[in-house]
């Protein structure tokens, strides 16, 4: 055990700072990466990366095929 000095003040001070930086962070994470909004985010952005490759490839096959 270590006896209660000024190091081990700093150390809990610098952790409860860190774990305090960190909540916010997995609010946003459980609330947009979890459950049915979780999902749903996951296939609107599933679509729209379908769609910009569709995209790519139709104005590429455009420009390619025109002559």
């Amino acid at each position: 055990m270590e006896p209660n000095g000024v190091n081990s003040v700093q150390y809990d001070r610098w952790n409860e700072d860190n774990i305090n930086m960190n909540v916010e962070e997995s609010q946003i994470y459980n609330k947009m990466c979890t459950g049915n909004t979780g999902i749903a985010v996951k296939a609107i952005g599933g679509f729209i990366a379908l769609f910009g490759a569709y995209l790519i490839g139709y104005v590429t096959g455009y420009y390619v095929h025109r002559c």
